[in-house]
């Protein structure tokens, strides 16, 4: 905001205020051809009495100004202030803005301005208010961000060929903005970054060579292991079971040959596993004895009783002659007239033969190769170029960018000193120094520089810095080689298109997919989330007084002492107990289990995918005339004709309420309690991830949803009246009044997902009217408002998750430009998905930093970078 003069003229509206040079230098807006908008031309003073002022005067003082402060907002004190303290300022007039671009304010059945008055304060706020100029947008602050569990993960996989399990090695990482991804949050504390150093010790010790030659060594599967009655062959069998299985109770020879190319010292392994199949309260004493052969002599005799889950490893040193050697596995039964009732078995799991052990006969550990490429120098000078060489560019791919000639260095020292250690070989020394690199800061948070020769207040980053963004955001992980060697030649930024495309066509975009949805939909849950079955069924299905009955009597009859009861009470209480569990099976036919909650996951993640890949219009999201089932949830939603565990695109019937991310079930159930619905939580998760327009946060000691509830006329009352006597209270009625409506019209959907016609005593009533004033019937015709009159908020609120989810920070008031220019571009070009993938790629925030030495340099004279006044690259 730029100040322009003081003014010594006064206007009294209401209490009499003094204009501040702050206040007045507000008033600037952005030339623009558009009729009805003021331009830099016309004198601030006039603009703001002629054109804002009166809008404020006539639509908002009456409940935010004269002295009336509804809400704790004072719209004629902000419009006057002294800007002693801006940064509040800024706050509450973006809260203006917001509410007055979504219709929220001022309320529908109060005198409102006209679109182009709307159009004109928001232009106010934006350039006077907020400072903004599209010309020269601020691309916000930069977090330095750590890799969270899923990119180190990731980063780990394609950097060392290791899938490393983070999520039993390090905490949960922190979410802000409903993302794991934000830098504020992704801190490391001594404790992780122990874990971290702990890690890179176990990830290198895992693949990098510590020696250059090894014994050699195979492993013969069990399955390899035949006797002379088998007729699958090796493939066969191989396929079928890595392990060979004897019985306690069958006499058995299994044999395989093992080929010696060399004469010489060699060590057998071999791996057994006892196994039963267990039976409660039943115990198997049988006994069996099992004998290993090599060329008919016994080198192993033991016996083995019930020890179900064991594992038994044995070796044997031994003296070959080059040639084929037979190995023999012998299982005797020692207990033939015992009862068999535990199924028990012994496995053959592996032979593994290491040798010949002479130092000729050494070979290159597995993936030497890999880190290892080309012959080691012998001499010392020679190792350490050597050493340095290979150390700079796996930091250089570490790092995300050239490491430099300083830690290129240092760690070629670090390799070549443990290298020089007792009993320390030079591979040793380099896994040590790869250790140094996974545990940096460096590669544990994403270093960003400022592209050579961009100047200006927000310089653009350099094409190291967007290529990680580029694979971070869509990947998860860090850029492959392609991107490197763009970057490296500085010609990323003119093959983004081409790059964008290539990105999402990946299979490695289904982690953007999978985490973005996951977050945003909040997908992820579904995978926790507990709800009680059949207290949800039960609640949808009428009061039955014969089934009252029957629990009664059920329990009466319980507790009498069994001998007791007649024979007609015995006869009753089966029949009632029958009756129960038939009622019992209907509530497990729809358990939310393990492939219940996949199967919904997966709906709502292949359906933001297929818009995506197929570039649909994102509207689809709300409504859409197909969505992808299986038959486990096809028959929870009561859809015919689908069959098998495979996920696959189903189109609706045309009077189907299904379509959309609103109906799937995932929304409908993490949007619930335990054991019904809540209209609540589902109208908020509309306003958050839908609209844009989230709620104040609820004021404390609210009288519960149950309390407000109780019976009314000596029923209970259903979901929406109990909602109403809760929103009589005038503590909740202005929020709930925005969450109500949303939340009430997916009632026709209960806490499974399920679609049904009544709750509890009285038929479900989903129509309502949005605080934007547009009544609806149901939720297809809410989907229809969401997605045609509310278009716009809809965009505004993917871009403003999207963008967070993108940039690792929560978004600011600088960022309502950019935002802006996003919507106006999905408007323009049919809201597709790629659309807003690559109008994210362009911004300002996505492209660009702040430079902090700026205002030094243009104190010293360094002239500005001539395309620093380009918005979008």
């Amino acid at each position: 905001m730029r100040a322009i003069h003081a003014l010594s003229t006064r206007r009294v509206v209401g209490p009499s205020r003094a204009r501040s040079p702050l206040a007045w230098g507000l008033l600037l807006l952005l030339a623009s051809s558009t009729p009805g908008r003021v331009t830099l031309a016309e004198d601030d003073r006039a603009l703001f009495e002629e054109r804002i002022l009166p809008i404020l005067e006539d639509n908002c003082f009456t409940c935010h100004g004269l002295g009336i402060t509804k809400g704790g907002v004072d719209l004629e004190a902000l419009a006057f202030s002294d800007g002693a303290d801006a940064d509040q300022d800024r706050e509450a007039w973006l809260a203006v803005l917001k509410n007055v671009r979504a219709g929220i304010m001022p309320p529908a059945d109060e005198p409102a301005p006209t679109p182009e008055e709307r159009e004109q304060l928001q232009d106010w706020i934006k350039a006077g208010a907020l400072g903004l100029d599209p010309d020269r947008p601020d691309p916000g602050r930069v977090t330095v961000r750590r890799l969270n569990r899923v990119e180190y993960r990731n980063t780990i996989r394609d950097l060392m060929g290791v899938d490393f399990d983070t999520t039993a090695e390090f905490p949960p990482d922190d979410t802000g903005h409903g993302f794991d991804t934000i830098g504020d949050v992704l801190t490391i504390s001594p404790l992780l970054m122990e874990k971290y150093i702990a890690a890179a010790q176990e990830i290198v010790s895992r693949v990098v060579p510590t020696t250059s030659g090894v014994v050699p060594e195979r492993t013969i599967p069990g399955s390899r292991f035949r006797d002379e009655g088998d007729e699958e062959d090796e493939e066969t069998r191989r396929r079928r079971d890595r392990s060979r299985t004897l019985s306690y109770y069958e006499p058995a020879r299994v044999s395989t040959i093992a080929e010696a190319e060399y004469e010489g010292d060699y060590q057998l392994i071999l791996s057994l596993s006892a196994h039963e199949q267990y039976v409660e309260g039943k115990f198997d004493s049988n006994l069996c004895l099992i004998t290993f052969e090599v060329d008919g002599e016994k080198l192993l005799s033991r016996e083995f009783s019930q020890e179900s889950g064991e594992s038994f490893r044995f070796e044997f040193d031994l003296d070959w002659q080059a040639g084929d050697h037979d190995l023999a596995v012998r299982l005797e039964p020692l207990t033939p007239d015992e009862e068999q009732v535990r199924s028990l078995t012994m496995r053959v799991d592996a032979l593994t033969v290491r040798g010949p052990m002479g130092e000729e006969h050494l070979v290159r550990p597995e993936g030497y190769e890999r880190f290892f490429p080309g012959e080691v120098p012998e001499d010392e000078s020679g190792r350490r170029r050597y050493a340095r060489d290979l150390l700079d560019r796996f930091a250089t791919r570490a790092f995300r960018r050239p490491a430099g000639a300083e830690t290129a260095d240092r760690l070629a020292d670090i390799a070549m000193f443990v290298a020089g250690q007792e009993n320390r070989t030079f591979e040793s020394g380099m896994a040590q120094a790869m250790v140094a690199v996974l545990a940096s800061p460096r590669f544990l948070f994403r270093e960003e520089g400022v592209e050579p020769g961009s100047l200006g207040p927000y310089p653009r980053i350099d094409e190291y810095a967007l290529a990680s963004r580029l694979s971070y955001f869509l990947w998860s992980t860090m850029p492959d080689d392609e991107l490197f060697r763009l970057a490296e030649r500085s010609q990323l930024r003119e093959n983004l298109d081409a790059q964008l495309s290539r990105m999402l066509a990946d299979d490695r975009s289904e982690q953007f997919i999978r985490n973005f949805v996951g977050q945003w939909l909040q997908a992820r849950d579904v995978d926790s989330v507990q709800v009680n079955t059949y207290a949800v069924l039960s609640r949808d299905t009428p009061p039955d007084p014969d089934a009252e009955r029957n629990r009664d009597r059920f329990r009466e009859l319980r507790r009498k002492d069994p001998e007791n009861l007649t024979d007609e009470e015995e006869a009753e209480l089966e029949v009632i107990r029958e009756a129960f569990f038939r009622s019992r099976e209907r509530f497990e036919r729809y358990e939310l289990d393990g492939s219940l909650r996949r199967a919904m996951r997966a709906e709502t993640e292949l359906l933001f995918e297929h818009i995506v890949r197929e570039d649909r219009p994102l509207i689809e999201l709300l409504d859409s005339g197909y969505t992808f089932l299986n038959d486990r949830l096809a028959t929870l939603y009561g859809i015919e004709g689908v069959e098998g565990d495979e996920m696959r695109k189903v189109d609706l019937p045309p009077d189907s309420p299904r379509g959309g991310v609103l109906t799937q079930g995932t929304v409908l159930t993490v949007t619930s309690n335990p054991d019904r619905t809540s209209p609540v939580k589902r109208g908020l998760f509309i306003l958050e991830n839908i609209l844009g327009t989230p709620p104040a946060p609820p004021p404390p000691n609210i009288p519960s949803l149950e309390e407000a509830g109780k019976e009314i006329e000596g029923r209970t009352p259903t979901l929406r009246e109990a909602m109403e006597l809760h929103r009589s209270d005038p503590l909740c009625n202005s929020c709930h009044n925005r969450m109500d409506p949303l939340g009430l019209a997916l009632e026709h959907f209960n806490a499974l997902g399920m679609y049904r016609e009544q709750e509890r005593s009285g038929p479900i009533d989903a129509s309502g009217v949005l605080i934007t004033g547009e009544p609806f019937d149901g939720v297809k015709e809410l989907k229809r408002i969401l997605a045609e009159d509310r278009r716009l908020d809809f965009y505004r609120c993917l871009t403003e998750k999207m963008l967070t989810y993108a940039l690792g920070r929560g978004l600011e008031y600088p960022d309502e430009g950019t935002v802006d220019a996003i919507v106006d571009r999905l408007e323009a070009r049919g809201g597709r998905a790629t659309e807003l993938i690559a109008a994210i790629i362009d911004s300002a925030p996505f492209q660009r930093r702040r430079d902090p030495g700026h205002a030094n340099r243009d104190a010293a004279g360094v002239p500005a970078d001539p395309d620093d006044r380009v918005g979008e690259e």
